[in-house]
């Protein structure tokens, strides 16, 4: 082998002894990692775990593989075209059919023999409708222990249209929060009606119906100015300058400092 020039070998000598120790050591491990990954990558992962095309095709054939469970709302609209009509208006709307029935699958192959279950005791409805605070304002909800006690749901309420027999005339079977705040705020003897007008339709869509609310400082004024039923009085033109009275006082506990 033919020696490189002493000229040549003199440059990278000195170059090689100006590199700190450690740095050497940080360059080996971080080339022997890289040499690392390169051959796990190349050689060690299968090609299922590298490949899209490979893992779509994998997966669209393990779902093919299955058993067939559930035949879908459309199949069920082909028979019970009555009971779709009722349910494409109702509240339940948006709930599938096999999702009280369970998969239907099998009756759709042979509907004679096999009947999908249907819920009619007082175990199934209470999964959605008992109460919970984590549920949003005016979704259906109860007590079952106290709700109609001992009677089925579906005694009272058409399943595919579950409208209440009669539609709940106080605030509070929607607003239970507010209902406890307010009766032990000072507003407590007010109805809600004296400062909310509330649309009849508020209580069958309240997400799209909402009720008003008082959008200037009169109307706190009727009662703030006069002293009426002992209210604290305020000079209503100086008191809170421009903002509404509900931007610094909750009105359902109007506390003051």
């Amino acid at each position: 082998m033919k020696e490189l020039p002493k000229k040549v070998h003199e440059p990278i000598r000195d170059f090689s002894r100006r590199i700190p120790e450690s740095l050497k050591r940080i360059l080996t491990v971080f080339i022997v990692l890289i040499g690392g990954t390169i051959v796990v990558i190349k050689f060690i992962i299968p090609p299922h775990l590298k490949s899209t095309d490979i893992q779509w095709a994998e997966a669209i054939e393990r779902e093919l593989s299955r058993e067939i469970k559930y035949a879908g709302s459309s199949a069920c609209t082909e028979c019970h075209d009555d009971t779709y009509d009722v349910k494409k208006s109702g509240y339940h709307r948006n709930v599938a059919c096999e999702t009280c029935h369970g998969p239907a699958f099998e009756h759709t192959e042979d509907p004679d023999e096999i009947t999908p279950k249907a819920p009619r005791g007082r175990k199934f409805c209470p999964l959605c409708h008992t109460y919970n605070q984590s549920r949003p304002r005016g979704f259906p909800q109860i007590n079952p222990d106290a709700h109609n006690p001992m009677e089925p749901c579906i005694e009272c309420h058409d399943p595919h249209d579950p409208v209440p027999p009669t539609i709940p005339a106080e605030c509070s079977a929607c607003h239970g929060e507010i209902a406890r705040t307010k009766a032990v705020s000072h507003h407590v003897n007010l109805e809600c009606t004296t400062c909310h007008q509330t649309p009849e339709e508020h209580k069958v869509t309240p997400r799209t119906v909402r009720p008003s609310k008082p959008d200037d400082r009169e109307f706190c004024g009727q009662c703030h100015t006069t002293g009426l039923r002992g209210a604290p009085e305020i000079e209503i033109d100086t008191h809170g300058e421009k903002y509404l009275c509900w931007q610094c006082h909750y009105p359902h506990l109007p506390e003051v400092d």
